[in-house]
C-alpha cells in the first residue's frame, strides 16, 4: 500500500502517515523514494490499537 492509500485506510492526512509511521510501529519497506506498506501490517497495528 502507499503512503495515500494508508493515509484513506485510516482517516488521516497523508502527512500524517509519513510523520508518525515509526512511532506507530508500522513496518515499511522503501521502493526507490516511496515508502510502502504490507496490508496485512496495516491491519495487524490496527488490531493492536483495539486492545
Amino acid at each position: 500500500m502507499s503512503v495515500q492509500e494508508v493515509a484513506d485506510y485510516l482517516g488521516v492526512p497523508k502527512t500524517t502517515v509519513y510523520d508518525r509511521w515509526r512511532a506507530w510501529g508500522l513496518k515499511a519497506h522503501k521502493v526507490g523514494r516511496a515508502l510502502r506498506f504490507r496490508e496485512r501490517n496495516v491491519e495487524s497495528w490496527l488490531e493492536r490499537q483495539e486492545a
